[in-house]
């Protein structure tokens, strides 16, 4: 099966070109704004949308980003929210591929079936779940994301 991801990296390739990839995060400032946000950045020229879940301990977030999600959080954002965001993206623009970059406990709090079917749903292609490795302690949760047509993407470090 050839995913958003898979096509849009060959689009890229043929170009000679490397992906721009857009980080926000979902109700930022608050939720109609981010969503306009997120419908612009494809006309804008991102080749993949990186939307944040907030999380209210992001442990391994620099500053701006856990300002950001803590003003997502007191404006009323939620996991529930966040996928409905991308469910609306979607609605209008089928091409770009949307990554869902978190941590893991809203997503067991969720239920992780429930959580990989309705991400799914929601046209959510990819997932960067930081405090989860693909394999390894925890990692049998995580393996089911490849199973179920996602992409799980690693952060590494320099």
């Amino acid at each position: 099966m050839t995913t958003r991801i898979d096509r849009r990296m060959a689009k890229l390739k043929s170009e000679g070109r490397p992906a721009l990839v857009t980080y926000f995060m979902g109700g930022d400032p608050d939720y109609d704004t981010s969503l306009a946000i997120m419908k612009a950045l494809p006309g804008a020229g991102s080749d993949v949308i990186e939307l944040g879940m907030p999380f209210p301990d992001p442990m391994a977030d620099g500053p701006a980003i856990q300002a950001a999600g803590l003003r997502a959080l007191k404006g009323g954002q939620t996991l529930v929210k966040t996928l409905k965001m991308a469910a609306e993206f979607r609605a209008g623009d089928n091409e770009t591929p949307i990554v869902l970059m978190g941590y893991y406990n809203p997503i067991y709090i969720y239920g992780v079936d429930r959580f990989l079917a309705d991400a799914k749903a929601s046209g959510i292609d990819g997932l960067i779940v930081v405090d989860r490795r693909a394999s390894g302690r925890g990692g049998g949760r995580v393996a089911r994301l490849r199973v179920r047509g996602h992409h799980h993407g690693r952060l590494r470090y320099p």
